[in-house]
């Protein structure tokens, strides 16, 4: 724990001081004066100036910060006619330094996602040869089209597919796929078709393929509906048989398929390498065939390919914009909890812990898991720093707005009111996040 608590924060640190430099950069392009850049916090390891401007090197690495006014011996900002002060610049030069921060988050984000595809593999919407007992297999496709629809919304990568196909529709109803043709550039619609059957179930989704270390599949997620709605397996788990027969051989052996609700079925599972066995509920749930949209993993090995693996990462700070707004939706209609939306210190660093513990990794896939955990942290504060709260750039270019539109800025007045309103939300926030990290954990642990 204490090595992911270290890693969470140079992962952060580094991220808010990709952030604080964007401000930097585009304020210097624009000839505007700033005092001092710290990168880090505490004490200072390192010093230097150039060019009028106090550069730091600091022992903490949780955040960063860049200085664009003087302060007299009391602190008070010294106010000044200055042309080249922040506080002087014409609107457009401080809504550009207010909005290069949280762009220099998504650029991060996206050069970070475009190393990642380039050395190790991107997920291409193309779909090739779908499973025989799918639904997509039933249909007029043409395998090599790339999907680009599905129920009439725009999929712009793998988490727009993913969420549509498990959060945007039931599994029971028809689902409108729309692909745009390899050869033509056209667009069609298909429909899948479900069927449903009845059957018994463990509650799992897992990996098709065993895996060659336990010949076991790798649970992806868990039902909170397992063993009675007290789930024995977790995500990152092994499960390597099933009353004692193994995975390949159990779903079509009369010891599982015969049996009915209400009956125990024995599972052996492998978690942090070690191996365990516990029984387990029945539970016979109605369910549908494979959708069969499958993407394609694709690896970089010519420009072409590149250009596909940069235009997929281009799009994943549209994709996280996508989903986070419909996620939010799901949790007025009842298909999501409310805690499921936001995350905090303590969810980070358990998704940390959780790379960085998982004893059946290497230590290259673990990097190259914080690498993407990296990526979607950066691009998901591209969208929490423009939040119209204190402290934040969401609320700078707020005022910026409004003194566009009064012609002047704001009253002191309001200024304070604003400010008071939005350490309050900032505070039922932090709150928020905080108890929605711990029931998350508790609910997935129990």
């Amino acid at each position: 724990m204490i090595v992911s608590i270290i890693v969470v924060l140079v992962m952060l640190g580094i991220i808010v001081t990709i952030h604080e430099l964007g401000h930097f950069w585009v304020a210097k392009l624009l000839k505007i004066k700033a005092y001092e850049v710290s990168i880090f916090v505490g004490p200072i390891l390192a010093s230097w100036k150039r060019k009028g401007v106090d550069y730091s090197i600091r022992a903490i690495p949780l955040g960063a910060y860049v200085r664009f006014s003087d302060f007299d011996e009391n602190g008070d900002v010294i106010v000044s006619d200055d042309p080249q002060l922040l506080i002087n610049q014409p609107r457009w030069k401080r809504f550009l330094v207010a909005i290069a921060g949280p762009v220099m988050n998504a650029i991060l984000g996206v050069v970070l996602f475009t190393i990642l595809y380039s050395c190790i593999s991107f997920t291409s919407l193309d779909v090739f040869e779908a499973p025989v007992d799918s639904q997509l297999y039933a249909t007029e496709y043409n395998p090599g089209d790339r999907i680009y629809k599905i129920n009439g919304h725009r999929v712009w990568n793998y988490i727009d597919m993913y969420f549509e196909i498990e959060k945007g529709s039931y599994q029971e109803d028809d689902m409108i796929v729309t692909f745009k043709a390899s050869d033509t550039g056209e667009l069609y619609d298909v429909t899948l078709v479900p069927e449903l059957k009845t059957r018994p179930m463990m509650g799992i989704k897992y990996y098709r393929d065993t895996d060659n270390k336990y010949n076991g599949w790798e649970i992806i997620s868990v039902m909170p509906e397992q063993n009675g709605g007290h789930p024995v397996l977790k995500e990152g788990d092994y499960l390597t048989e099933i009353n004692g027969v193994s995975v390949e051989e159990a779903l079509d052996n009369p010891s599982f398929t015969d049996m009915h609700d209400g009956d125990n079925m024995t599972l052996t599972y492998i978690r942090n390498g070690e191996e365990f066995t516990a029984d387990c509920v029945t539970t016979t749930m109605t369910y549908a065939n494979d959708r069969g949209l499958n993407p394609t993993y694709k690896k970089v090995g010519s420009f072409a390919d590149f250009l596909e693996a940069f235009g997929y990462a281009a799009k994943m700070p549209i994709s996280v914009a996508n989903v986070s707004v419909k996620s939010i939706a799901s949790v007025f209609d009842g298909r999501e909890k409310v805690y499921n939306m936001v995350s905090g210190p303590v969810g980070v660093t358990t998704a940390v812990s959780d790379v960085v513990q998982d004893v059946d990794q290497t230590t290259s896939f673990k990097l190259v898991n914080l690498l993407n955990l990296s990526a979607m942290i950066s691009i998901a504060l591209t969208f929490s720093n423009l939040l119209p709260i204190p402290g934040l750039d969401g609320i700078q270019i707020i005022l910026l707005f409004v003194e566009m539109i009064l012609g002047r800025p704001i009253s002191k007045k309001a200024e304070n009111v604003i400010t008071v309103l939005g350490f309050i939300l900032i505070v039922l926030l932090v709150i928020f996040a905080f108890t929605s990290d711990i029931v998350r954990i508790f609910a997935g642990g129990m």
